[in-house]
């Protein structure tokens, strides 16, 4: 089930009037938006709000201009506004820094996390006493992130401490009485909102809405009745599509968790039965390349069974081999966002003469495995095995590790790059600074890995892949 998509259609269906049934006998929201013009010019009158710019003297009909189209149809008891039409008032915070200790709350942005406020953890800042009481927050008041990756984001406040103001990235609306806020938050987390958003927010790279855009936003009003009844079916239908999201992302975790326990198993020899009639991993290895070292006793692999054995990476593998052929030969370059994460084995390439990309770059060939080796790509699984390349070969980003192998089949050795026995001794090496950093090709030359003989890899292989088929199968239904 996609939750996501079903509170949208929950959303959708109630700014249309279509969640819960119309009461003949409720008050016309044209009556309640008459006290609010009403309301709006006495306060204009007595200077306590200003008159919006571009308004005339009289704001009466503002919302039935003869050349609106209205987006959609709403009940006859229901009217289209603009936010401005039911807003006492729409102002920016205050530019203020943040302090340990000040006389005021200041709440900013990146306080605001899905729709909730640790009060605890946000700071403090001074303010003129003559010019707070503007900004100071009450119950009912919404927020906006204006500007950044959150802009358009929405924040309704249930409860504030006292004396509590907002920073300068944030603009609050404050609605009159006949308003009810919890209606205008859901409305403001409607697509149709967000639809307006995405059409009227401006600036390159650092999209941003301001005062004006906010006031000129359409919405429909319902009579302020009809308002709490959507309120209360909206809150029953999303605790319950909550309970819903709850569960999923848990059965989510635990389809997570048991591809890395199974990994583990499979590393531990513990997946498929042994055959006592192959040829052991130790005569396999002494065979293919003698002068590999064998483990015998090892505290990260106790209880291999008896014809394991345990050897280096750097003695199994050739890490970073490199390729030669001519400058014009066609090969396939594969960037790092063209690697799937988990636990995929898909990547995409574009094709590029050799003489483009040897230099500056990793080079891999059909049959090795790359794994990343930066964080967090190492810890997000992109890793995959080579295979369909043009020409066999080809180059990618420098934050690969590449790995050859002859006694290793590759299927196998990506199942253990994959696993979180090997993951975690990577990242207790990791070196460089936060957002750099990354595994040493020595570093990881030196770790053990588990090998098998060479008929069980890829009985190892089939057996992860038919559990895998199961599991995946249960991830896509919980899409669907």
């Amino acid at each position: 089930m996609d939750t996501k998509a079903l509170r949208q259609k929950i959303l959708d269906l109630a700014i249309r009037g279509k969640l819960v049934p119309q009461d003949p006998n409720d008050e016309p929201a044209s009556v309640l938006l008459e006290r609010i013009r009403t309301e709006k010019e006495r306060l204009i009158a007595e200077g306590k709000i200003k008159r919006p710019k571009k308004a005339k003297a009289s704001s009466s009909e503002s919302h039935y201009r003869n050349d609106f189209q209205p987006p959609f149809p709403i009940p006859d008891s229901w009217e289209w506004v603009t936010i401005g039409d039911i807003s006492s008032s729409i102002l920016y915070g205050v530019s203020e820094s943040a302090k340990d200790n000040g006389q005021y709350k200041l709440l900013r942005i990146t306080d605001i996390q899905n729709n909730q406020v640790n009060w605890r953890t946000v700071p403090s800042t001074d303010f003129p006493p003559g010019k707070v009481v503007p900004y100071i927050l009450h119950k009912g008041d919404i927020l906006f992130a204006r500007t950044g990756a959150t802009v358009g984001k929405s924040y309704l406040v249930n409860q504030c401490p006292p004396n509590t103001i907002y920073a300068s990235y944030l603009i609050r609306i404050q609605t009159f009485q006949n308003i009810e806020p919890a209606y205008l938050k859901f409305f403001f987390e409607s697509g149709f909102y967000w639809q307006q958003i995405s059409e009227g927010s401006v600036g390159i790279g650092q999209p941003n809405v301001n005062g004006t855009s906010l006031s000129l936003l359409k919405i429909p009003i319902p009579p302020k009745s009809e308002q709490m009844r959507i309120v209360g079916a909206i809150q029953n239908v999303l605790s319950t599509v909550d309970s819903i999201e709850a569960g999923k992302q848990s059965t989510l975790t635990s389809v997570n968790q048991a591809k890395s326990k199974i990994l583990e198993l499979a590393m531990q020899g513990k997946l498929v039965p042994q055959d006592p009639s192959e040829e052991p991993a130790a005569d396999m290895l002494r065979r293919v390349n003698p002068k590999a070292r064998i483990i015998t006793d090892n505290p990260h692999y106790p209880q291999l069974p008896d014809n394991w054995v345990i050897s280096s990476i750097g003695d199994i593998f050739a890490i970073n081999p490199k390729n030669i052929a001519k400058d014009s030969t066609l090969a396939g370059f594969v960037p790092m966002a063209s690697i799937e994460d988990g636990y995929s084995d898909s990547f995409e390439y574009t094709p590029k003469e050799w003489g483009e990309i040897k230099n500056g770059f990793t080079h891999f060939a059909d049959g090795d495995i790359a794994v990343a080796k930066i964080s967090p790509c190492l810890e997000n699984r992109k890793s995959m095995i080579l295979r369909g390349l043009p020409n066999g070969i080809g180059s990618g980003t420098t934050e690969l590790l590449v790995f050859r192998s002859k006694v290793i089949y590759p299927p196998y050795g990506l199942l253990f790059f994959k696993s979180s026995s090997f993951i975690s001794k990577c990242v207790g090496t990791f070196n460089g600074v936060v957002g750099q950093q990354r595994v040493n090709k020595t570093i990881v030359g030196a770790m053990p890995i588990p090998i098998p003989p060479y008929n069980e890899q890829k009985q190892i292989v089939e057996k992860v892949n038919q559990l895998f088929i199961f599991l995946d199968a249960m991830q896509s239904n919980l899409s669907d």
